[in-house]
């Protein structure tokens, strides 16, 4: 359901550790957004990533990197969506888990899809995709391709064992050229919780348990792999923040970058592949009323309608709040998705509105099936 879901005061993120740093920058969801008109060109693929920064400690080589990264490039795809109601194109990446192309993701790669196509990185073939479920609030999807077998699955890690100082580099679709490009950086931070913005989507996201980096993430690499130096996945790159100083340390390349561990990512997805919602986990197709919508006081404030949707056959017009969906009251816009989640296309769910003179009204309407999240 497309909503305008209004960043969160401030854009910043809060370093949960033991030293609290008095530092607020703007994160940013590292999906590459792309205009209908402005899309990238897409260049033939890369027979080996390339490095983008120096290694940071005298230990780990750049060539050690390179070779830690190219045993990674044939078990990870390109994603890429169509965003029919936002009239525009995204670019990510995902790391295959089963043979028979089960991909993990953000969920923000491909949130807002109409049409998700996928590129083996191993085969070079693309692949229709769908989203088999997600997890808005720590930011990861899985999706299936249709008719894909014998794909190589990506190497995995133990995150449990990555400390502060490790050499790492994180591969993507950097730019969303269609060619894997590596980063190579440092392990700055452990445990981190940050809000991430995707100004694209206009949403905010509070994550947490982060693994921070120095290293050039970029748009475009949003659910690629964070990589030890033994060539093992131990995060999915998840935000970046470009061109800052973090404390003491210098980022290289110019960012700063955060990844979910690959040990949670793997809890999250047995999951989404068990078939188990939760109050947290999507399983299936989205639910769709039909409505843009902005924080108002007391509820979601209507900006705009999709036309012949259940909110247009419902009568809703722009203008009227959403104060409530099957007995659960929305406050806010975030709030509104977030009871959005818990249904699925064909739900009938009774709505509660405010009109624009102020009363309140209640109405039963069927949820139509509509984009990604």
């Amino acid at each position: 359901m497309p909503q305008d879901r209004r960043p969160r005061h401030g854009l910043g993120f809060t370093v949960v550790a033991a030293i609290v740093l008095a530092l607020a920058v703007t994160i940013g969801m590292v999906a590459a957004r792309l205009s209908t008109n402005g899309a990238v060109t897409r260049s033939p693929m890369a027979q080996s990533p390339g490095i983008v920064s120096q290694p940071v400690d005298s230990q780990t080589s750049t060539a050690d990197l390179t070779a830690a990264a190219n045993k990674v490039v044939p078990g990870i795809v390109n994603v890429d969506t169509q965003l029919g109601l936002q009239n525009g194109e995204g670019a990510g990446t995902g790391i295959v888990l089963t043979s028979d192309g089960e991909i993990l993701t953000n969920n923000h790669v491909v949130e807002g899809a109409t049409k998700i196509s996928v590129t083996d990185l191993g085969n070079g073939r693309t692949y229709p995709a769908t989203v088999v479920g997600y997890d808005r609030s720590d930011d990861l999807a899985m999706v299936k391709l249709s008719g894909a077998s014998g794909l190589q699955t990506a190497p995995l890690g133990n995150s449990d064992r990555v400390a502060v100082g490790d050499a790492i580099v994180g591969l993507g679709n950097a730019g969303g050229t269609g060619s894997p490009t590596a980063a190579a950086g440092q392990v700055t931070g452990l445990d981190r919780s940050i809000t991430a913005s995707d100004e694209a989507a206009g949403a905010s996201e509070k994550l947490t348990g982060l693994i921070q980096v120095a290293a050039n993430i970029q748009p475009g690499d949003s659910g690629g792999p964070l990589i030890n130096s033994a060539g093992q996945v131990v995060g999915v790159d998840t935000a970046a923040s470009q061109g800052f100083r973090f404390g003491t340390v210098s980022t290289q390349g110019g960012g700063e970058g955060f990844a979910i561990p690959i040990n949670k990512a793997l809890t999250i997805a047995k999951q989404i592949q068990s078939g188990k919602s939760s109050s947290t986990v999507h399983i299936g197709r989205s639910a769709f009323l039909g409505v843009t919508v902005t924080d108002a006081d007391g509820g979601a404030l209507v900006r705009n309608i999709v036309s012949d949707g259940p909110a247009e056959q419902l009568g809703l017009t722009p203008g009227d709040v959403i104060t409530g969906v099957d007995g659960t009251t929305i406050g806010s816009a975030l709030e509104l998705t977030d009871a959005m989640d818990q249904h699925h296309p064909g739900d009938t769910v009774t709505l509660k509105f405010a009109d624009q003179s102020g009363q309140a009204q209640s109405a039963k309407t069927k949820l139509a099936q509509g984009p990604v999240g």
